[in-house]
């Protein structure tokens, strides 16, 4: 079984992208060939400044072995090292409907929050389905948010087997990953570094603190049972709950809940600031071995290359074929 996926490298990495993502990616490293990539051709959309754009990905790929993906056993590789991705999305781009390409969920959703409605944003989709199917992908996970993107994938996919012949390209299998995926931000929305409103997974110990404290509350009083967590509006309503049930282990959490629903403790316990707290000691549990790992990669950047380097060439192994037989069929 071939896997793919991949984050963009297009701000600093979250704990939405450790629990939305990047922890299946890890478990899913010893389920067959996986190969994760860095977008930061994607990722051009957004970051417009080369320096910075270097430093991100870097940055990226640190996070990523950091927390736990092995480049002995996954393909971890930066997008554009592999060449043949640019040359597949043109050839693929000439199959895809227009009206596709308005429709798409996450180019009217940029538009409404103010985006330019530049061509690398419009034909976003028409790459990420190059990136899929450049290397006979078997299984993509994909959150709620991607589930139209592989849908479209799989439906060019389709037209260009009808018209070049099939088998050109197999069709991928979504997996739905796990909807801790939907980890709220601050302020209840999802959490996005377009809201700004993160908890960095590698800010200083200073700057997660002050996010974390800066989690949106009510007014509820110490003493009173908090109300639960809801959704209204695509928003939670108790995002330090829910941020909080994210964090800890089932039978961890069960504890921060019973206080949770608890009534007639005192503010140094059953406080907010209390939970953010627990919320801020949680975080540097689960993260500060990687926090570690993750500064001294920083510090070794011709270590980082190495590893890339194999990644793309790993990556550019499984792209051959098919793009020689996609080349062959279209007449290149």
């Amino acid at each position: 079984m071939r896997i793919l996926s991949g984050v963009q490298s297009s701000g600093k990495l979250h704990i939405g992208n450790y629990y939305g993502a990047i922890r299946e990616f890890v478990r899913m490293q010893a389920d067959g060939e996986a190969l994760y990539f860095i977008a930061n051709l994607h990722a051009l959309n957004s970051v417009r400044d080369g320096k910075l754009a270097r430093e991100l990905t870097l940055e990226t790929a640190a996070a990523f072995i950091a927390l736990g993906i092995d480049p002995a056993k996954a393909a971890l590789f930066r997008q554009s090292d592999v060449p043949e991705i640019s040359e597949l999305n043109w050839i693929l781009g000439t199959v895809v409907p227009k009206a596709d390409l308005e429709n798409a969920h996450s180019y009217k959703d940029k538009i409404a929050q103010g985006a330019a409605p530049d061509f690398g944003l419009f034909a976003y989709p028409v790459l990420m389905a190059s990136d899929i199917l450049l290397y006979d992908s078997d299984v993509v996970p994909v959150g709620k948010d991607q589930k139209q993107h592989l849908e479209l994938t799989r439906d060019w996919a389709g037209k260009f087997n009808r018209t070049y012949g099939e088998g050109m390209f197999k069709i991928p299998k979504e997996r739905t990953r796990d909807e801790t995926a939907t980890v709220p931000g601050r302020d209840g929305r999802k959490m996005s570094k377009s809201y700004a409103n993160t908890i960095d997974l590698f800010g200083t110990d200073g700057e997660v603190k002050k996010q974390i404290m800066s989690v949106k509350t009510d007014s509820t009083l110490p003493d009173a049972p908090k109300p639960l967590s809801e959704m209204v509006s695509n928003q939670s309503t108790q995002p330090l709950y829910d941020l909080l049930k994210v964090t800890f282990t089932p039978e961890e959490f069960a504890a921060i809940d019973a206080k949770w629903k608890a009534s007639g403790g005192a503010p140094e316990t059953h406080g907010y600031g209390a939970f953010k707290k627990t919320l801020l000691d949680g975080f540097h549990t689960t993260f500060d071995p990687a926090r570690k790992r993750y500064a001294e990669l920083m510090n070794d950047r011709g270590e980082l290359e190495r590893l890339l380097k194999i990644g793309a060439d790993k990556a550019r192994n499984y792209a051959a074929p098919v793009i020689a037989r996609v080349r062959s069929a279209v007449g290149l």
